[in-house]
């Protein structure tokens, strides 16, 4: 009479190959996680940019040669004068904007990333932080 099951030796063999696996696999998703941070950030940004430009021509098309001020780049909520629907403001959490005109704050893996924009020239420049070329390029 023949029995059919898994040796000992077989059952280590595959738990031994689902280890290396997961030690494998893990890394890749927290570095994933990070890169979405990032690319959310970076479309927040490039959001951000078109809607002061936007503000900016229907300005012009009014007759006023000047960018939003800082007074009204927050109507509403964070960047709620320029944008459709403000950003929600989420202080020290990953993945979240902060803060209030001139100065806010993207937070990447622990580290806050300082904007500026500045309604002289109105730009919206990243003046500080770790991932700023991440963010910006």
């Amino acid at each position: 009479m023949k029995k059919s099951a898994f040796t000992m030796i077989e059952l280590v063999f595959v738990i031994v190959v689902l280890g290396i696996l997961a030690a494998v696999a893990v890394p890749r998703f927290v570095a994933t996680r990070d890169d979405a941070m990032i690319a959310t950030g970076r479309a927040d940004i490039a959001s951000i940019r078109a809607a002061i430009i936007n503000e900016r021509q229907s300005r012009l098309f009014r007759g006023d040669s000047s960018f939003i001020t800082n007074a009204n780049m927050d109507n509403g909520g964070l960047f709620g004068g320029i944008l459709t629907y403000p950003i929600p403001s989420v202080a020290n959490q990953d993945g979240h904007w902060s803060g209030a005109a001139p100065t806010y704050f993207y937070r990447v893996m622990g580290v806050n990333n300082t904007f500026t924009y500045d309604p002289a020239n109105g730009t919206f420049l990243c003046t500080a932080g770790a991932f700023c070329s991440n963010l910006t390029d």
